[in-house]
């Protein structure tokens, strides 16, 4: 893998429709998530992250057909989350042109769905969705931060830098790390979680949730983020690729492309 800082835009799709909130809450549409898809290969983005918010808490797969129709308009790597819960699920999505599958709430139910998976198509296929809070109402963990499901809305009690630590054992390529805490907030990335599971695991890190500002895209990568992902900031136009990639190549960080 490159070492350039990968910029990702997130489509966070519900009922079809790319939608964002704040603390995965409060959703607002944003657009078709073909056509939203087709723009952002066009701003330059290194690789588009799709996430079927619903798909859990609704208790289905994810959607392979609106997959699909993004995969065939993206010439960029194209990971997939939401829903997945065994190796079929993944297979099904990778047979749809997805490049990534990316699984949280079903590893926390069952750790050993990471190992089938990263087995049988490869670490690099397989990515650890890892949603994390800091710990409160009386729940401790060692790093001060808990593991989330179910699109944030469930409390695990199970530590963050531990499950990350435990995933890469088990043979997860990347870790799509999401603060809670910050998500759609938009006052910059949570440095200190990014810290501790950068510390903790050697597998590249993607650092997700409170974007807000061209700046913390570079915080983020100076905490050592392998890859930085974006919503709002990126949808609504407030923020450009272009100028998140000027920035960290101002900052010393290898980017691809032109910008």
């Amino acid at each position: 893998m490159s070492n350039a800082v990968r910029i990702i835009p997130c489509l966070d799709v519900a009922e079809g429709r790319v939608v964002k909130g704040i603390n995965f809450v409060h959703l607002r549409d944003a657009g078709d998530p073909a056509e939203l898809a087709v723009a952002y290969v066009a701003a330059g983005a290194d690789e588009l992250t799709f996430l079927d918010i619903s798909a859990t808490t609704e208790g289905r797969a994810t959607m392979v057909e609106t997959v699909a129709n993004v995969a065939a308009n993206v010439p960029i790597p194209f990971a997939v989350g939401g829903g997945i819960r065994n190796v079929e699920d993944a297979q099904r999505l990778l047979d749809a042109g997805v490049d990534k599958v990316s699984v949280n709430s079903a590893a926390i139910d069952r750790p050993e769905v990471l190992t089938e998976i990263a087995e049988r198509f490869g670490s690099e296929k397989l990515v650890l969705a890892l949603d994390a809070r800091r710990v409160s109402d009386g729940i401790s963990t060692p790093s001060g931060f808990e593991v989330t499901t179910h699109g944030g809305s469930r409390s695990t009690g199970i530590d963050a830098v531990g499950w990350a630590k435990d995933a890469a054992t088990r043979g997860v390529g990347e870790i799509l790390l999401t603060s809670m805490d910050a998500d759609g907030v938009q006052e910059g990335f949570d440095l200190e979680l990014l810290r501790a599971i950068r510390e903790a695991v050697d597998v590249p890190i993607t650092a997700s949730g409170g974007a807000g500002t061209v700046e913390h895209f570079v915080e983020a990568a100076k905490a050592g983020a392998n890859a930085v992902l974006a919503a709002s900031v990126f949808h609504f136009g407030k923020v450009q690729i272009k100028d998140v990639k000027r920035a960290l190549a101002q900052a010393g960080f290898e980017v691809a492309g032109d910008f």
